[in-house]
């Protein structure tokens, strides 16, 4: 069951990059992050450009992964203290995780999740501190698109009552957030000749993640991780996430 999680944690993520929230704001947040704007990007000194995108992007990664890993322990130690209620919170979490698939996948709209909740940083903090501490604001903001499904991530940790689980799980999602955020920032030209193209994809990725909440919440219901057992290679799972994260 935690093989299937982790992975599901990691598609989390990746899929929260992929979002509207925050995959057109890709561009900015590396231009802001590094102080280099985009055109100095094309035409700038590439050694100097790609130093001070990978530490600061870097930052930005630690800054945030920060936040999210720490709601993770935190909601796995308020799972483990009512840990008595565990059929209650592991029933309502399901039903709650499974809405929220439906509400990014467009069947119906949830009012207090469609008000956008940011902290801006008009003036960023210099050097790479500063990077790290935009990074932490972004972790700390709330928006549409990124919070059902951290959300969900969250519940589930939640009724694992194992801060190191809670731990674990959120790592996950904060790399599946995190490393394609530092290959598009590497690749921030490309990024930007191909952005127009991914776009156009954008209902399928909303569509994706919405599944994929539904398959967490389908897991809380029944208890059970066999009808993901069935859909997903164990074995393949075993030789990737075994060797890092056995119990």
């Amino acid at each position: 069951m935690t093989e299937i999680t982790y992975l599901g944690a990691f598609l989390g993520g990746f899929l929260s990059f992929l979002s509207p929230c925050i995959l057109p704001l890709i561009p900015s947040y590396v231009s802001y992050i590094t102080g280099i704007s985009l055109v100095e990007f094309r035409s700038g000194n590439k050694a100097l450009i790609r130093k001070l995108t990978i530490i600061n992007s870097i930052s930005f990664v630690i800054g945030f992964s920060s936040v999210f890993i720490l709601l993770g322990i935190s909601a796995s130690l308020i799972g483990y203290i009512l840990s008595a209620y565990y059929d209650v919170i592991r029933i309502v979490g399901g039903i709650i995780i499974i809405l929220f698939g439906l509400y990014i996948m467009g069947v119906f709209k949830i009012k207090a999740l469609s008000r956008e909740r940011k902290i801006h940083l008009h003036i960023k903090p210099s050097g790479y501190l500063g990077s790290l501490v935009v990074g932490l604001t972004f972790g700390a903001g709330w928006t549409p698109c990124i919070g059902p499904i951290l959300g969900s991530i969250l519940l589930y940790a939640g009724t694992s009552g194992s801060a190191g689980y809670g731990f674990k799980l959120l790592l996950m999602y904060s790399l599946g957030l995190g490393i394609p955020f530092l290959i598009t920032a590497l690749t921030i030209n490309t990024f930007l000749s191909h952005f127009s193209s991914i776009q156009r994809h954008m209902r399928l990725i909303m569509i994706l993640s919405g599944l994929l909440l539904i398959a967490f919440g389908i897991i809380l219901l029944t208890d059970s991780a066999l009808v993901l057992m069935r859909l997903i290679p164990n074995l393949t799972l075993k030789a990737w996430i075994h060797p890092y994260f056995s119990s």
